[in-house]
């Protein structure tokens, strides 16, 4: 068989794999690859068929389980201060680069300006950089007059 026609079982076997998202797919179309390598080598038919099973029997025993156990996964979550980060919170009291005060989640925080050079307003929209101690540092969601 021609390196070709591999090459075209594994692009069809790879659309499919794009559809399922079940591995099966793409594990095979993997070994169509490792064939069409054969292949190009000048290896017969046969020895094409070989590596095709043995690539398709190595994806399936090796990175198979790997990748669903990889997907079964629950991702990672962010808890405490660092669940902030990103939030969007209100200005309660003007803010500046050593003080001021914000509503985050609910509740009244210390904070300061990212740049040291803004004076964001009361009732300005501030998202949350980061935490330090119990001070978020902000910036403004928009520009500022």
């Amino acid at each position: 068989m021609p390196w070709f026609a591999w090459l075209l079982a594994a692009a069809a076997l790879g659309v499919a794999e794009f559809f399922t998202l079940t591995l099966v797919f793409g594990l095979f179309a993997g070994a169509a690859l490792v064939a069409a390598v054969v292949a190009g080598v000048g290896i017969g038919i046969l020895g094409q068929l070989l590596a095709l099973a043995a690539a398709a029997a190595a994806g399936f025993i090796l990175v198979r389980p790997v990748a669903l156990r990889q997907m079964t996964q629950q991702p990672i979550t962010r808890d405490g201060t660092d669940a902030l980060i990103g939030k969007r919170a209100e200005v309660m009291q003007e803010v500046t680069a050593t003080r001021g005060l914000i509503k985050l989640s609910g509740e009244e925080w210390s904070a300061r300006a990212l740049d040291e050079s803004l004076v964001i307003p009361v009732g300005a929209l501030v998202d949350v950089m980061e935490i330090e101690g119990a001070t978020a540092i902000v910036y403004p969601r928009e520009l500022l007059p």
